[in-house]
């Protein structure tokens, strides 16, 4: 992973790039880490998930419709550099992140939702995320202009979405409805497995361009940690305005602002020839979210227990 940049050049023209072998781990990562999640997903689920259809609106719209809406108003508040804009765009057009999961159960949220939720995402965002990437990116100029010169071609974005997270998604799920004993197996050695892995890939990819990193990181340092805190509140109170229960706004809360920056990443890899603002914001936003998370499952636990 090489970063070409010169200090008397624009951070948007900054290229990150990453060879072919660092792209096929990242691809395999996020598709094994996506498997072990739907290894503990069973097709009951979805069906206690539709009866009540209520908590899957609240979801899809905190998810997928208000956090995009909400991130395009802030980028004309705030005006960021424009590949650090397409990069906010792209978190915010991610499904939840797969760690989501375990921070509900952490916060007292409720498990069960937030796998069935992740899940539901997970299908949905193939078609969501290339579809609001290129909607709020091309409704703002300066983005609108990258989407122009990288040719974003929804095809060949449906089918890496596809390959990567709807297949082991199915595939997982399958093997749990025929094979219960197994996939709770497998599940329980390949989760912890795959994460690791892929905070090795993302560590060691920062790490090749530490100089870099810390030369830039206060550009996104402010709008990742602005981002992140307000995808939190804004799945709360969007959940507790439809008359959720606490427990249930929680896991909301967690699976709008867990998003899912390894998969971005991945599309700005492939898509975006590693633009250097996109990747910079993304892998930020990767690392912080796990801390974030983690602070705030922590809090509501142990304001649980008391």
């Amino acid at each position: 992973m090489l970063l070409q940049t010169n200090p008397s050049i624009n951070i948007d023209d900054i290229k990150i790039n990453f060879d072919s072998e660092g792209l096929w781990i990242l691809n395999i990562a996020i598709a094994i880490i996506m498997f072990g999640v739907a290894l503990g997903i069973r097709i009951d689920d979805f069906k206690h998930l539709f009866k009540n259809s209520k908590i899957v609106f609240v979801g899809v719209l905190s998810q997928f419709i208000l956090l995009p809406a909400a991130t395009f108003l802030a980028i004309l508040i705030i005006e960021p550099h424009p590949s650090f804009a397409l990069g906010m765009i792209m978190i915010a057009a991610c499904p939840g992140g797969n760690v989501s999961n375990f921070f509900s159960k952490m916060a007292g949220g409720n498990s069960a939702l937030s796998v069935s939720l992740t899940a539901f995402a997970t299908l949905i965002c193939i078609f969501m995320t290339p579809f609001n990437l290129q909607f709020w990116g091309s409704m703002y100029e300066p983005t609108n202009e990258i989407l122009k010169t990288v040719e974003l071609n929804w095809v060949d974005l449906l089918k890496l979405v596809s390959l990567i997270l709807g297949i082991p998604l199915i595939s997982g799920m399958v093997i749990k409805h025929y094979r219960s004993e197994i996939a709770i197996n497998i599940e329980k050695i390949l989760k912890p497995v795959s994460m690791i892995v892929f905070i090795i890939l993302i560590c060691v990819a920062l790490s090749q361009n530490l100089d870099i990193f810390t030369s830039y990181i206060h550009h996104v340092l402010f709008l990742v940690i602005f981002h992140n805190i307000f995808a939190f509140i804004l799945g709360f109170y969007t959940a507790k305005s439809f008359g959720l229960n606490n427990q249930d706004c929680k896991t909301i809360s967690m699976e709008t602002g867990i998003q899912n920056g390894g998969l971005g990443l991945l599309l700005i890899f492939g898509f975006f020839d590693g633009l250097g603002g996109m990747a910079l914001l993304a892998a930020f936003w990767g690392i912080w979210d796990v801390f974030s998370g983690m602070a705030l499952a922590t809090f509501w636990g142990r304001k649980k227990n008391k």
